[in-house]
């Protein structure tokens, strides 16, 4: 369940070490192209690479799961080109990674609704997960197709058919029963959340599940941002007093 007891959450140790979830908000692939008189495409590859050491990175530093943001429910709305783009290249992706990430012991999951997605890239998200299911070094997920408030939508859909059927009573719904319908449902909350490029957003990514998180908005496009700097945003947050509401007497 997505706010499961496995993060340590709440307490003194939990706040006195670094994350152990963090989620990533991959922006500035496409302004990192433009510097260089290069298509915004250019960028996205190069962002696509840099995934690679972040995901090599988590072991070192703690980190156990690692969510990322890869396309949203409203990047539909850029041109067609980047979109075509966007989609051929997770199709590499996935085919050229995927023996990596198995060998490397990293478990891999896709959050995010694949109504719309094509179905030779389905069908490589399902291999992916198939192939690595059995691993448990770093959880990767992938946010593709995916929105916060799409998210809840769905969850909620789903929560009021079992309502509607039966298997569950109005009565018994509470903030504790929504999570279980998350596409995230087996995962922690976030600790750090995290943005490259110098937005000050959260761009409708895990709404729900961020209630509590920390937050580092940073300068560094995507295709700069390195495992050093991570290793310093993780080390930030071990100094962080995280109360969740509470007040330390």
């Amino acid at each position: 369940m997505s706010s499961g007891s496995d993060t340590g959450s709440g307490s003194a140790e939990g706040a006195a070490r670094g994350p152990r979830h963090v989620a990533i908000i991959m922006d500035g692939n496409g302004r990192w192209a433009q510097a260089r008189g290069r298509p915004r495409l250019f960028g996205h590859h190069a962002g696509a690479r840099r995934v690679r050491e972040v995901v090599e990175a988590c072991p070192k530093l703690g980190i156990k799961y690692l969510t990322i943001f890869a396309f949203s429910t409203e990047n539909w709305k850029r041109t067609q080109t980047e979109v075509a783009g966007l989609m051929s290249l997770f199709r590499r992706y996935i085919a050229k990674e995927m023996q990596a990430l198995a060998a490397k012991n990293v478990r891999v999951r896709f959050i995010g609704d694949r109504v719309r997605l094509d179905a030779k890239l389905i069908a490589l998200m399902d291999q992916l997960e198939l192939e690595t299911a059995g691993n448990d070094g770093t959880h990767l997920t992938i946010a593709l197709n995916y929105g916060g408030r799409d998210e809840v939508a769905r969850a909620t859909k789903r929560l009021a058919q079992d309502v509607a059927d039966g298997r569950l009573k109005p009565a018994d719904v509470d903030e504790e029963t929504l999570p279980k319908y998350l596409d995230t449902c087996v995962l922690p909350d976030p600790d750090l959340v995290i943005r490259t490029s110098g937005e000050a957003r959260i761009s409708n990514f895990l709404l729900w599940q961020s209630a509590y998180a920390e937050y580092e908005f940073i300068d560094t496009l995507w295709p700069d941002f390195s495992a050093e700097e991570l290793e310093k945003l993780c080390t930030s947050y071990g100094r962080r007093d995280r109360r969740f509401g509470a007040v330390k007497l």
